[in-house]
């Protein structure tokens, strides 16, 4: 398993639907899922940490997990099946050894672990299959080059000046 955080969130140009970008802990590779709106909202309304007036449904789902003596551990983002992603939400329950393992939305797992303050993993088999290295900023690397060639022009710019001087000037023998 691979531990992701949240990345960012951003919105398609072309639909309604958003794209949650989670980047793996120790790289730069990110895993893309397209998630809905409704969801996207539920996720960046506790990162951001803004107050509703009334619970969402995955406020709901962690007070009903938390009532019932239940604690979320993790949740797992596990398959990607004819490009649906499958993900777990890992449940321990007092005086049960192992976690209940439930099968659920990716969207709803990671609104979930967001409000539950649990880590999210995604399976080494579906970031080998689905991860994506970010391609370099295009305006970082105009800016890099724009730079680079006003370094050059300031080398040239002195080279220039150098060419002009009369070093026979400088010499205080022939004052």
């Amino acid at each position: 398993m691979i531990e992701v955080v949240i990345d960012s969130i951003r919105i398609s140009l072309v639909s309604q639907h958003r794209i949650v970008l989670l980047r793996e802990v120790d790289s730069e590779r990110q895993l893309p899922i397209w998630i809905g709106p409704c969801e996207a909202e539920a996720i960046t309304i506790e990162l951001q940490d803004v107050k509703v007036a009334r619970p969402l449904t995955q406020d709901l789902l962690k007070n009903v997990i938390s009532e019932l003596g239940g604690t979320v551990s993790h949740v797992l983002i596990k398959e990607l099946n004819e490009s649906v992603f499958h993900a777990r939400l890992f449940i321990n329950i007092e005086g049960e050894r192992e976690a209940r393992e439930i099968d659920c939305r990716p969207s709803d797992a990671i609104a979930l672990a967001v409000r539950a303050k649990v880590p999210i993993f995604i399976a080494e088999e579906v970031m080998d299959v689905a991860g994506v290295e970010p391609e370099p900023d295009l305006q970082e690397a105009a800016q890099g080059q724009a730079e680079e060639a006003a370094d050059v022009g300031k080398l040239d710019a002195f080279s220039d000046f150098l060419d002009t001087l009369d070093f026979d000037d400088f010499d205080e023998s022939n004052r």
